[in-house]
């Protein structure tokens, strides 16, 4: 097995970590699961800004405004 970089062996964990909360939060049923691809969401646009990417927390408030148009009453 070839050696982890630091990035490979902290995206792996990172992962990991989201694989065990999504798990926990299935349990709950729809909103758990709901709750934890929100969490991801964030987490991906924050590591994408610091990446240089200044368009994703304008694609992530398009995406989240389109659900909220779709079923606001």
């Amino acid at each position: 097995m070839a050696a982890q970089t630091k990035a490979e062996r902290r995206a792996a964990n990172r992962l990991a970590h989201f694989e065990q909360r999504q798990a926990a939060r299935a349990a709950r049923g729809p909103r758990g699961l709901a709750e934890s691809w929100m969490e991801r969401a964030r987490a991906i646009a924050a590591t994408r800004e610091k990446n240089g990417d200044e368009d994703v927390w304008n694609d992530l408030s398009r995406t989240i405004s389109t659900w909220v148009s779709r079923y606001e009453a």
